[in-house]
């Protein structure tokens, strides 16, 4: 008879739902207001120590400590720092961490890795440069008319001068980020990509775009071949550039020819 009794009972009871049950189901849960917290602190705290002019209304909106007023602070301080992120503050606090006891490679990975390609590119063009294979008559010949192992050696020179305008690119970028702060794990997966596409603009720009601005004449082909090479690593968004206007004209061309 009791068991009859207490079973509704335990019913209802699973049926209860609080309301604080509802706020961490519906509303915004406390692991993200603790992090909101942190990344707000972390802001206070970069800003003040690098003499960033801090909003006044921030510290208001702190103490009433309610949601709204911490997404408006967070949204304050956001604004304050720009161009800095409270993600690229605490990746330059993680690597801060063990500042002192590391050499100065080891300090910034990117940097390190960026400086040991940086130095291959550079070994590669000098040894390239000093075979007599390389000269101005197998760069003038370029990619259809060379063939075998200078072809491989011409091509190598090219690649190693868009390879130092690439690095050179991102060494300035990453000193850049580093200086103000803005860099980000993410970019260890970005700089890869910016190499070789810079690898292949530059080769693309001083072997194939270059030919329909020749007019004829090569006499200064090995000057605008190594220009165009280093100019396409430094900025792969040019030849895109290029490529993509160029497909765009000739769409349109096809569209009014079809009308």
């Amino acid at each position: 008879m009791s068991n009859k009794e207490n079973h509704p009972t335990n019913q209802n009871d699973d049926k209860l739902v609080t309301s604080s049950d509802v706020q961490n189901e519906l509303g915004i849960s406390t692991e993200v207001i603790t992090e909101l917290n942190k990344h707000i602190n972390s802001m206070i705290s970069f800003a003040t120590y690098n003499g960033i002019t801090i909003n006044p209304q921030v510290n208001i909106l702190v103490q009433n400590s309610s949601i709204n007023d911490l997404l408006e602070a967070y949204n304050l301080l956001c604004t304050n720092i720009s161009p800095v992120t409270p993600k690229s503050i605490r990746f330059y606090k993680e690597i801060a961490i063990d500042w002192k006891n590391t050499s100065f490679l080891s300090r910034m990975p990117f940097s390190k890795n960026l400086l040991i390609i940086s130095f291959l590119f550079l070994i590669s063009f000098i040894g390239i440069s000093c075979s007599s294979m390389v000269n101005m008559k197998s760069l003038d010949r370029g990619v259809l008319d060379n063939h075998g192992v200078s072809l491989l050696f011409n091509l190598g020179y090219l690649i190693s001068i868009s390879g130092l305008g690439v690095m050179f690119y991102l060494l300035r970028s990453i000193n850049s980020s580093i200086r103000k702060v803005t860099i980000i794990p993410e970019d260890s997966a970005y700089y890869p990509v910016v190499i070789i596409l810079g690898l292949m603009s530059g080769l693309l720009m001083s072997e194939i775009l270059i030919f329909p601005f020749l007019n004829g004449k090569t006499s200064d082909l090995l000057y605008n071949k190594s220009l165009l090479a280093l100019l396409g690593g430094f900025s792969s968004d040019a030849i895109f550039s290029i490529l993509y206007s160029a497909i765009n004209q000739m769409k349109r061309k096809l569209v009014f020819e079809n009308k």
